[in-house]
């Protein structure tokens, strides 16, 4: 059986790579990777507490790995925290790293690269589904999700802070991935299939920082 490490960035995709996992024969998910932003402490990009990061992983019953990474992080940084990852997953005779990416070439190729003779398989479970039917199949599935970050190039900076349901796939302009898998938005998962309890959330306020509109989530209470 594979052992397999899931780049967890806290949103969707990660979380549905779980669950489409969990329904797999012949994976063990060992560990939830997740790179972190030393200076905001705070989840790479969808600006997700610490402490509802590990809430997460403590819900999915899985182990956490983070990779702390500077802030700003320069391609030489990253490069060395990723050699730093691989071989904490060989000590942990992790042999596969799963992603939840979905149709962009490139990203997958940089990723196939990095890991090309380091004895880890990288593997893609949702490769190329329809993203429509997917989010869809997500919001039915029972997953439950914010919207922690959006690009305003792409999309309305009102979406930032909205449940990922399906008012909010209706909303969607055309021109913007019902998943965000360009980057229009990020999200941060609270409850679903792949959870053994839900988290109790509440939504803070919503601020623009570096040309991008991010909105705080706190553990209720």
């Amino acid at each position: 059986m594979a052992r397999v490490a899931l780049s967890w960035s806290s949103g969707k995709d990660s979380a549905w790579t779980l669950h489409t996992l969990r329904q797999q024969t012949g994976h063990d998910v060992a560990a939830l990777v997740t790179t972190v932003n030393q200076q905001y402490e705070r989840v790479a990009m969808h600006a997700v507490r610490r402490q509802l990061l590990s809430a997460q992983a403590e819900a999915v019953g899985v182990s956490l790995i983070e990779v702390p990474i500077p802030n700003p992080c320069s391609s030489a940084d990253y490069e060395a925290a990723m050699t730093r990852l691989i071989d904490e997953l060989r000590r942990r005779d992790i042999d596969t790293m799963a992603f939840g990416d979905l149709y962009l070439q490139d990203i997958r190729a940089y990723r196939e690269d990095r890991l090309k003779n380091t004895g880890i398989t990288p593997l893609f479970p949702l490769w190329q589904q329809p993203t429509r039917e997917l989010a869809q199949g997500m919001i039915d599935g029972g997953l439950k999700a914010v919207l922690t970050c959006v690009d305003p190039k792409q999309l309305a900076h009102e979406f930032s802070g909205r449940f990922f349901d399906r008012q909010l796939l209706q909303d969607l302009p055309a021109t913007v991935d019902a998943c965000g898998e360009n980057g229009e938005f990020h999200s941060f998962v609270f409850d679903g299939p792949m959870f053994r309890i839900p988290l109790a959330i509440d939504i803070g306020e919503t601020v623009e920082r570096d040309g991008f509109y991010f909105t705080d989530v706190c553990a209720a209470g």
